[in-house]
């Protein structure tokens, strides 16, 4: 087991070099595509994204010896990719959002390392459940607060520390899975039990319903007050997908996304700010250039820019991405699709997708059912944030103003998903760790199984 455990922690050495190698090379073709030159501080900028990234992959090796060997390389991968881009972005209009975002970047696997040191044993979150849900509640309420809250783009889910802005419901959705799963591990053998019978679906008994019924409160709050409709969807079908796999009731998701249904039909119809979200996503044109309120130019901008990238795109520094409003941030993979082509897009949207297959094989081989929970909820985290900021870009569905994971300029989401990184490597090592024979029979171990178990 030792030697297997060995090899795994080499085989993330590899990637990571691999992954070193996107982050470094990209910054480097954004200067020779933008300034003609390599930059000249690609030594400095290369040996502190490598230390970062060594230094992350000396504590799992350390403390997570079992961990999953990919997902450390894939989010290395897409947040040098993301510098990259932002990079780009700064060199045409003059901003330091590249500098400010390998900060949060640095403070993000400083927290990496400080979760896999001092939490050995993910299962001791279960004593904080009801902690984790009050916390998690009064994060979401913060923004409300007069002379705290701050109005962004619209949307108040920002509070001022200093003169920096945070978005506490980034924590937030950490701590909410942590609580939903302490709260379903109780609970779910009274969820999981049948009610009546509709067209081959065995809905939930009546008296069940109250906690659906709360998130769903709480997310029609966040969309109304808060005007986030993607903070919205996330809590809300986070909450769905945890309570589906607890009690694995397809009546659930019927229930859930009926709600759902009625809860956003209603809020297109009574709040202007969601209309106008829906009329811009079916018709952006009409809000576009001379003569009209010009608000579908943020999205036009982006489907023209996509369009010219075509298949491989036009090559960092060949492209016009500045013409798309907060392309750093909420647009960033319209920036990506105009310089890196529908190719470059895949090739992101096949990084997500590593990373929820993985975080769902911890979640397949955990060994307690809180793990197997949290590890569920953290990968629901990444499918629905991805789905709703790929889709909102590509006119799928309305535009909802979320970040995209470890690409978007942000430092609270740049954190917040690097714990949650952490939390999942911390799950996988504990479902990989050999087992202790604490029977007594059989043969005394040897020097190496007992090194194992010390393990």
């Amino acid at each position: 087991m030792g030697f297997v455990h060995r090899r795994r922690r080499g085989a993330e050495l590899f990637l990571l070099v691999l992954a070193l190698g996107v982050g470094i090379g990209a910054y480097a073709a954004v200067g020779i595509g933008v300034e003609g030159k390599v930059p000249v501080d690609i030594l400095g900028y290369g040996g502190w994204l490598a230390a970062l990234l060594i230094g992350a992959h000396v504590a799992v090796r350390l403390v997570a010896p079992y961990a999953d060997p990919v997902l450390l390389p894939v989010v290395a991968a897409l947040n040098g990719l993301g510098l990259a881009v932002i990079h780009r972005l700064d060199l045409a209009e003059g901003t330091t959002f590249a500098r400010q975002q390998l900060t949060w970047m640095t403070l993000g696997v400083l927290l990496f390392v400080g979760t896999l040191v001092l939490l050995r044993d993910h299962r001791v979150l279960t004593r904080f459940t009801y902690t984790f849900g009050m916390l998690a509640i009064l994060l979401l309420l913060l923004p409300m607060v007069p002379g705290v809250g701050k109005t962004i783009n619209g949307a108040r889910i920002w509070i001022g520390v200093g003169p920096f802005s945070f978005q506490p419901g980034e924590v937030a959705k950490v701590l909410l899975v942590v609580a939903f799963a302490g709260y379903l591990v109780l609970h779910r053998d009274a969820l999981a039990l049948a009610g009546r019978r509709v067209l081959f679906v065995d809905l939930p008994r009546g008296r069940d319903l109250g906690p659906i019924l709360v998130m769903w409160l709480v997310s029609l709050g966040i969309l109304v007050f808060q005007r986030d409709l993607g903070s919205s969807l996330l809590f809300f079908g986070l909450f769905l997908i945890m309570l589906y796999v607890a009690t694995e009731r397809p009546g659930w998701l019927l229930v859930g996304g009926s709600l759902f249904m009625v809860g956003a039909f209603v809020a297109s119809r009574i709040f202007a700010h969601v209309q106008s979200r829906v009329d811009l996503w079916i018709s952006p044109f009409s809000h576009y250039g001379e003569g009209t309120d010009d608000r579908g130019r943020q999205i036009v901008e982006t489907m023209f820019g996509m369009a010219w990238g075509g298949l491989i795109g036009r090559g960092f520094g060949e492209g016009d991405p500045t013409r798309i409003s907060y392309a750093e941030s909420d647009f960033i993979m319209g920036a990506i699709g105009e310089e890196l082509g529908l190719t470059g897009i895949i090739a992101v949207l096949l990084m997500y997708g590593l990373i929820v297959e993985r975080a769902l094989r911890s979640a397949l081989i955990s060994r307690d059912g809180f793990g197997k929970l949290v590890a569920t909820g953290l990968a629901g985290v990444f499918a629905l944030q991805v789905f709703v900021v790929v889709g909102g870009v590509t006119r799928l569905i309305p535009l909802t103003g979320l970040t995209t994971p470890f690409l978007s300029y942000g430092g609270s989401s740049l954190v917040a998903n690097w714990v949650i990184i952490a939390l999942l490597l911390r799950i996988s090592d504990q479902a990989r760790r050999p087992i202790p024979d604490l029977s007594g029979e059989g043969d005394v171990p040897d020097e190496q199984s007992t090194q194992v178990i010390k393990l």
